[in-house]
């Protein structure tokens, strides 16, 4: 085992898999091509089509423990891997809505049977090295952002082509699939039973429960998503109604603030270390200041500026709240508060672009402009609670010293 996970072979092939966590609503800068595609469907159902897969990502999450413990790890990630390929790359030949639609919901099912493997299987291997165990657990961290980057810059040049070309990206899934197949080692049966939620040694394990804490954090989590997903799918949107720029700058503006997201990400221990409980309402207040900005831009410039400051706020907010929930979550229950977590934080993207038009058309305005000011309204309220609740946190920390 040593001798394998020392091998960058091995390192590249394990944290492969999580290049597509984030890859699934990649295909958004391609929307404005599609609304004139499919007669009869709407414009919030064509936007489903980036946000559907987070649904399906829901029921991979729950249906990958079962797999695990009938077939193993492996196994489960390959057949994870071969349903993103598959369906993800259906697209490019069908031309109906229905089945393009049921191919989005597989592949979000295909990529969630392999979300939570993409973590588990890294303690397995280097458990017993804490320094080295951070060191990987931080660029599977990083894998999701750079997968949705090259997907982006790889999208502005498909999207030259048509619509269906922009799911061309899903082949990527290819050589991961060789790489895992040839060069990560099966987990044995002692490993499968744990990562399913088993006690290898027959040990009952000990029933997990959430508290008032677990669910705040997880309905916040919803809604932070719910308003935030607007810049992947109305974002493409915008930048071509208001003659900004092109599909193919979308991709681009997308690739390179996913990018300027990666060392804020990684530096969240930073602001964590020197602000603490200010990050809270810090980051939020960032977000709704860069919708704002998003929501007013009228060159390449400004709205590159607009997303950087969109990227840091939402850099820094969310990484507190998974903080939050760590210290937050029952003892023993960590695993089922991130699963909850998860579940409503990939609900929370799947329903935004119909809550999001059911809203804006109360105000008989669905622009573009309209839904990112509804989305700067939503983090306003977020921020306001997040000031209450750093407050409210002080002031008990003053009376406690």
């Amino acid at each position: 085992m040593k001798q394998t996970k020392d091998k960058l072979i091995f390192k590249v092939s394990l944290l492969s898999i999580s290049l597509f966590l984030m890859m699934a609503p990649q295909i958004s800068s391609a929307l404005p091509l599609m609304y004139h595609a499919f007669p009869g469907v709407d414009q919030a159902g064509v936007e489903t089509l980036s946000t559907v897969p987070n649904f399906g990502i829901v029921i991979g999450l729950l249906i990958s423990p079962f797999l695990v413990r009938k077939l193993g790890q492996k196994p489960t990630v390959l057949i994870g891997l071969l349903i993103t390929l598959i369906t993800g790359t259906f697209p490019m030949y069908a031309t109906a809505y229905l089945p393009i639609l049921i191919s989005r919901f597989l592949i979000g099912l295909g990529i969630g049977l392999f979300n939570s493997l993409a973590v588990s299987l890294i303690p397995q291997f280097y458990k017993r090295d804490e320094q080295e165990l951070a060191s990987m657990i931080g660029y599977q961290n990083v894998m999701g952002s750079v997968g949705a980057a090259l997907s982006s810059f790889l999208l502005s040049y498909l999207v030259t082509i048509s619509w269906h070309a922009a799911f061309a990206i899903y082949f990527l899934v290819i050589p991961v699939l060789i790489l895992f197949t040839l060069f990560v080692p099966l987990a044995d049966k002692k490993q499968n039973a744990v990562v399913a939620g088993q006690s290898a040694n027959k040990v009952p394990v000990p029933k997990q429960k959430i508290n008032s804490k677990v669910i705040l954090i997880a309905v916040l989590m919803l809604l932070i998503f719910m308003f935030y997903m607007p810049i992947s799918f109305a974002l493409p949107s915008l930048i071509v109604t208001e003659g900004i720029g092109t599909t193919s700058t979308a991709a681009l503006i997308a690739g390179f603030s996913t990018l300027v997201g990666i060392p804020i990400g990684a530096s969240f221990g930073f602001f964590f270390k020197r602000l603490h409980d200010k990050v809270f309402p810090l980051g939020f207040a960032l977000v709704a200041l860069g919708f704002i900005l998003i929501s007013l831009a009228n060159n390449v410039i400004f709205l590159f500026v607009s997303v950087v400051v969109l990227g840091f706020g939402f850099g820094i907010g969310v990484p507190y709240m998974y903080n939050w929930l760590d210290w937050a979550a029952p003892e023993g229950s960590i695993n089922m508060s991130t699963t909850i977590v998860l579940i409503l934080v990939n609900i929370g993207s799947f329903v935004s672009p119909t809550v999001i038009n059911l809203i804006t058309g109360l105000f008989n305005n669905t622009s573009p402009r309209a839904i990112m000011m509804l989305s700067a309204v939503a983090f306003l309220l977020i921020f306001v609670f997040a000031l209450y609740h750093y407050l409210k946190v002080h002031r008990q920390q003053i009376k406690t010293d």
